[in-house]
């Protein structure tokens, strides 16, 4: 059965995950957080699928938001005169996989809906798993793309690092979960798979906060030590 998950997703990456019902409310510890809850169905790596998440990672924002079922609501706020009397949040459902992103933040719905569907993208890397084939394997161009310049096997025609600021690194954090669940959760199997010392790759891993969550909660079912 698909299992209800709840996160609140703060501008530093995730908090705390919380195994929750789908009405709980997580609020932002600061004023100065602002505040998301996304809701993840989720979503069997074993069913039938069309479609890998590296193709809909790879959609344009007008495509990926084809496939999404949209909500607008009037988020919770302060009183008074700074209340949001509009519906100016957006909770989008992606339909392929069951995948919830909202966005309450701002005052504009086209901003939260940019939020939103931002955030989607993020979710569809860590949650959606395409099975890869350990022999003779490869590491895809968006993987290589994310390895520091130490790697063995990153080739000078792949350019600089791209860090998790930069939009496209939610392709290569995808590729590289795939990965690590493929090695199940041996980051040593998966680092000299990618031309790495261990210390490199968990470094990589713990760059980024909600890849290092993904990471660890994988290794906690495995019953590894998680990386700090």
């Amino acid at each position: 059965m698909a299992q209800s998950l709840l996160k609140s997703v703060f501008a530093g990456g995730y908090s705390k995950l919380f195994t929750s019902p789908a009405n709980r409310r997580i609020t932002s510890p600061t004023p100065h957080q602002f505040q998301l809850q996304l809701r993840i169905n989720a979503f069997s790596t074993s069913s039938n699928r069309s479609s890998s998440s590296r193709d809909f990672l790879s959609l344009s924002d007008e495509l990926l938001m084809d496939q999404c079922e949209m909500n607008t609501f009037k988020a919770s706020g302060p009183g008074g005169q700074h209340r949001n009397k509009r519906e100016t949040a957006v909770r989008l459902k992606h339909s392929p996989t069951g995948i919830i992103a909202q966005a309450v933040e701002d005052r504009s719905q086209h901003k939260n809906r940019a939020s939103a569907l931002a955030r989607l993208r993020t979710l569809l890397a860590l949650k959606v798993r395409d099975a890869i084939d350990l022999d003779g394997y490869t590491p895809p161009l968006e993987l290589l793309q994310i390895l520091p310049a130490k790697s063995t096997i990153r080739g000078s025609d792949v350019g600089s690092q791209i860090g998790p600021n930069n939009p496209k690194f939610a392709l290569g954090m995808k590729a590289l979960l795939d990965l690590i669940y493929a090695v199940n959760g041996s980051v040593s199997e998966a680092a000299k798979l990618l031309g790495l010392s261990t210390g490199a790759l968990s470094r990589l891993i713990l760059s980024d906060d909600s890849l290092r969550m993904e990471v660890n909660e994988l290794r906690a079912l495995k019953g590894m030590k998680p990386l700090k």
